[in-house]
């Protein structure tokens, strides 16, 4: 359990769940997989809206496209676009996205990759601690350039 939301719980029950096509109820299914987990999340009429719920149990909105790929657990919302009102809401699981079904892409369906909505990504805040770059304040490349900026 990782500081009141279980990961593995949250993805065995998507996985678990999940149908071969769409139910048209991406956040419904989405939002059971992590209230499995262990945490509770407001209930929305549309996926697209759902955002403030999980920033409000923890999660982060990622503001960057993750280095080295999405991570178990990563929450997207997809806007909504003309014919699909509503939006998109799905989990990724370690190898795939899955909502009420298991996608073949991000995108779920020939729609949204035709029309690609805005879309955010959102990551458990305990998840995956970044480690420092070579970017980074701290990332000095001897400690002697270190200790002479710090010890005047």
């Amino acid at each position: 359990m990782s500081d009141g939301w279980d990961l593995d719980k949250a993805v065995t029950h998507l996985q678990s769940h999940a149908a071969s096509t769409s139910q048209g109820q991406c956040a419904q299914y989405t939002r059971e997989a992590i209230e499995a987990g262990g945490v509770t999340l407001n209930r929305h009429g549309s996926a697209k809206d759902y955002g403030p719920s999980l920033k409000a149990i923890g999660f982060i909105e990622l503001n960057f496209s993750p280095a080295n790929g999405y991570a178990k657990g990563d929450v997207a919302i997809i806007d909504g676009f003309d014919g699909h009102p509503h939006g998109h809401m799905m989990m990724y699981d370690g190898s795939q996205w899955i909502s009420d079904f298991q996608q073949r892409t991000f995108y779920p369906g020939p729609a949204y990759r035709k029309a690609q909505p805005s879309y955010s990504v959102y990551r458990f805040r305990t998840l995956q601690a970044q480690a420092p770059t070579t970017t980074s304040c701290l990332s000095w490349t001897s400690t002697s350039t270190f200790s002479s900026v710090f010890d005047k």
